[in-house]
């Protein structure tokens, strides 16, 4: 009998995409987001709806936060509201989540040792709580696929819309910045396989770096995309050199490789991009 399976951020950007892959490998999938009503708002300290789904459930993906690409960090990680919100998150979820003693994965975020980034302090705080209560901690570095809240989108969607709309890329940046990309559907056979085995690896886990270890340049990727719509004479602007990376600045952290031994990439970075454009196209 197929586990039953609650996925807290199940609109996300990979909770989205995760939620279907689940459905279609006929998992008992609940789906729980403040997008599909403010009964699932995990900010409502002992949300009942939360409870009862929690209370149900066999297992749970907490990919729930505040967050969105560089350019939505850039403009509200540092303020009130982002800092309240994400605390409440992880506090009102994780009480109910001890209260009731389900196993658990955390998403967190390879920021989380970037201090000087309120983002990266918060998943670091979530990361803490996990291991107390003996979850197991993810950490995502930038998963890319199709995206449905484009106030929140992220570089490479940027960048195809741009590129579909306008025939010009325009970075933020000057592009020099390095980041791993992990295309979403390989993310959601990982978080599978991680599911499946959860006891097994968390015996000599505490934490998993889910991603390619490859790092690509932000000019590399608007000339990816630059390329693969040759048709439409994209153009790249690049910022000058002084508009760098203000929100990781440009820290590269390496990734552990451990999960490698039960999980490997399939879709290239091209491969990737080029399902992107196809379904934007379309």
């Amino acid at each position: 009998m197929k586990k039953k399976i609650l996925i807290l951020g199940s609109e996300g950007q990979i909770g989205n995409h995760l939620k279907e892959y689940l459905i279609k490998k006929k998992y008992k999938v609940f789906e729980f987001d403040l997008v599909r009503s403010k009964k699932e708002d995990l900010r409502l300290n002992k949300n009942k709806n939360l409870i009862s789904r929690i209370k149900k459930s066999d297992f749970i993906f907490f990919l729930a936060f505040d967050v969105g690409g560089s350019r939505y960090l850039k403009k509200y990680q540092n303020t009130y509201e982002f800092i309240s919100n994400n605390i409440r998150i992880l506090e009102n979820t994780f009480e109910i989540i001890k209260k009731y003693k389900k196993p658990f994965l955390f998403a967190s975020s390879q920021m989380s040792n970037m201090s000087y980034s309120p983002y990266g302090l918060l998943k670091n705080i979530g990361e803490k709580y996990s291991d107390i209560l003996g979850g197991l901690v993810v950490k995502f570095w930038n998963v890319y696929g199709v995206e449905k809240d484009l106030q929140k989108s992220h570089v490479i969607t940027d960048f195809v819309l741009m590129g579909l709309k306008n025939k010009r890329i325009k970075m933020l940046t000057n592009g020099i910045e390095k980041r791993d990309f992990l295309y979403a559907e390989d993310c959601c056979i990982g978080l599978e396989k991680i599911f499946l085995n959860f006891e097994k690896i968390k015996k000599t886990k505490k934490s998993i770096d889910l991603t390619t270890g490859k790092y690509t340049s932000i000019i590399s990727i608007a000339k990816i995309i630059q390329k693969l719509l040759k048709k439409r004479e994209i153009k790249v602007k690049i910022q000058p050199s002084k508009n760098k990376d203000v929100v990781q600045l440009d820290k590269r952290n390496k990734p552990d490789m451990f999960f490698k031994k039960y999980w490997r990439p399939k879709f290239s970075l091209k491969d990737g991009i080029e399902e992107i454009i196809s379904y934007y196209q379309n």
